[in-house]
């Protein structure tokens, strides 16, 4: 999104004496500010806005679920580093969305969610007052609040976004009553905002030369990015500073934590380690609070975090061990790194400890290469992603969404894909098919895959029907198990397999729901089946789904074992 350009209140030709209506305010501030395109799902308090957006060029993507609304918005945050616009109703609709803001909370996406409001002398009576909304917000949001004045929707709208990018970026909720939208004001009264985004903010340069000498001190360094770092660009940033410093790192943002397959045989080792860098990263459950045994006790730990209040909480939590702070720009703060370590007389090759970390993560990459289905009509699921393998190497831009669950877990261990999505630390599953159809948005040629089980499938099978209608293709791959495969996999580790119940689902022909909808089905019971399935998806250039019938195994788990010492 381009710096908010609110330099001309009125446009050429206008008089000072021109009313303009609240809707036509939200809607010419968010244009202004960059926005082109809004999620959305339509209802009686917000269709002034709807209106609005026909004097724009904003793009409003009408949607069949709310929490589908903000999850697309949260994936086009995500792969573009703007800030996404969700647009729903009201009351149910603004409950209904509720729920998905706690994903793009725990992946720190700047969302911004814009809820129409009814306040009325009868909704206040009834107990739902218009306070109610920003209340409900406020514990999966930055700030929420409610617009309070027609002259200060401008201003609001500016706020909004700004919160949402400033420091730790995340969602951010702003309630719009009905009455604002309608009413009208001469343009002259209006708060046209002449700020512009913020810029983030550079670490100090006596703090960052402690963290360097830090870390070149440090025997068995590692450096673990949180969620802003999940894009081709932190990515990118993480291995120039990896090759410059020798310093092995990786990016922890999943609800599974260290326990997840795309670590592999990452967290035996951990205990080893004699400093941990979080950059950008919050001190969490994701890692055990830094505690023993994950992590020996004489460990020492530096914290890099745009928000100071991060870094007091891991020194909170750390006491002794904490070694130092930066409250700066996590992204900035790597940058000046990698440039002191490439400024460095020539380091050595990597160290052993070095080489250690990147070979317990590789490990998950074997994981799957001799596992096949042993059942009639059942595919592996590892067969599914080597299948898959080939088409997401052979083009640097395709998108995986990985969705959550035991299935997807595979996909995350089997395959190495710079453009990811994931659910993230928020631990949600059935984002990945509103996420899909943000992608295609974002990337026009490019393949995007999804890997999704069964259970997740069913959040927003409806969809499809947006992606049909609105002519974006994807390919979902869906492990069909007919069951909630996570939670029967616990039940069998925590309580025998012969209590696991209530979990079965019918083994469904998702592929003939898709085609109904006017999409590609493929349904395959071979693994021998499953290249010719996927190409075929593909070739049709419309929203599929494949539809694998898949054994009931649980995800591949690396962590239980440290990679052997190199000789």
């Amino acid at each position: 999104m381009s710096s908010i350009d609110m330099t001309a209140s009125m446009q050429p030709g206008r008089r000072e004496d021109v009313s303009v209506r609240g809707a036509d305010i939200v809607m010419r501030s968010l244009r202004r500010a960059g926005c082109r395109t809004i999620f959305a799902l339509s209802g009686n308090h917000i269709m002034a806005l709807f209106d609005a957006a026909i004097e724009t060029d904003i793009e409003i993507v009408h949607v069949r679920h709310e929490a589908a609304a903000v999850h697309m918005a949260d994936a086009w945050a995500r792969l573009t580093g703007e800030p996404g616009i969700a647009l729903v109703t009201g009351g149910p609709g603004h409950g209904n969305a509720l729920g998905a803001l706690t994903t793009a909370l725990g992946e720190e996406s700047p969302v911004v969610l814009l809820s129409g409001l009814q306040l009325s002398h009868e909704v206040v009576r009834s107990g739902f007052e218009g306070r109610a909304q920003a209340d409900m917000a406020a514990p999966v949001t930055k700030a929420a609040w409610v617009a309070q004045t027609v002259e200060g929707l401008a201003e609001d709208i500016r706020k909004a976004l700004a919160i949402a990018l400033e420091g730790r970026p995340g969602p951010v909720h702003l309630s719009l009553p009905v009455h604002l939208l309608d009413e009208t004001v001469e343009e002259r009264q209006v708060a046209w905002s002449q700020g512009g985004d913020r810029p983030p903010s550079r670490p100090d340069a006596a703090a960052a030369a402690s963290l360097g000498q830090a870390i070149a001190s440090a025997s068995r360094p590692i450096l673990i990015a949180g969620p802003s770092f999940s894009g081709v660009a932190g990515r990118t940033a993480l291995e120039a500073f990896e090759a410059a410093a020798h310093v092995p790192t990786c990016i922890l943002n999943t609800a599974r934590g260290l326990g997840d397959a795309s670590f592999g045989a990452l967290r035996p080792s951990l205990k080893e380690a004699d400093l941990v860098v979080l950059m950008g990263k919050a001190l969490d459950f994701s890692l055990d609070f830094g505690r023993p045994p994950l992590f020996d006790s004489s460990c020492r730990w530096a914290v890099v975090s745009p928000d100071a209040e991060t870094v007091r909480d891991a020194r909170d939590k750390l006491g002794e061990r904490f070694a130092l702070g930066i409250a700066a720009s996590a992204p900035e703060t790597l940058a000046v790194l990698t440039d002191r370590f490439r400024a460095a007389p020539a380091a050595a090759a990597p160290s052993p400890w070095h080489e250690r970390i990147r070979a317990g993560i590789a490990q998950r990459y074997g994981v799957g290469q001799q596992q096949a289905g042993r059942t009639a009509g059942r595919v592996h699921p590892a067969e599914v992603f080597n299948a898959l393998k080939p088409y997401v190497q052979r083009d640097p831009d395709a998108v995986l969404v990985i969705d959550g669950g035991e299935f997807p877990q595979w996909a995350a261990a089997l395959l190495d894909v710079p453009r990811r999505l994931v659910t993230g630390l928020g631990g949600a599953i059935g984002v990945s098919i509103p996420f899909a159809l943000a992608a295609r948005l974002v990337e026009p040629v490019a393949p995007i895959f999804v890997a999704v089980g069964d259970g997740a499938f069913g959040f927003h099978l409806s969809e499809f029907e947006t992606a049909i209608r609105r002519g974006l293709p994807f390919v979902a791959l869906v492990g069909n198990d007919a069951r909630w495969n996570a939670e029967s996999q616990l039940q069998v580790r925590k309580y025998g397999r012969q209590r696991a119940r209530g979990c079965e689902l019918e083994p469904a022909r998702y592929d003939l729901v898709v085609e109904s909808f006017g999409g590609h089905g493929e349904f395959v019971t071979d693994a021998r089946d499953l290249d010719a399935a996927i190409a075929r998806a593909l070739a049709s250039n419309k929203p599929a789904c494949v539809n694998v019938q898949v054994e009931s195994v649980p995800a591949p788990r690396l962590g239980a074992v440290a990679p052997p010492a190199p000789a």
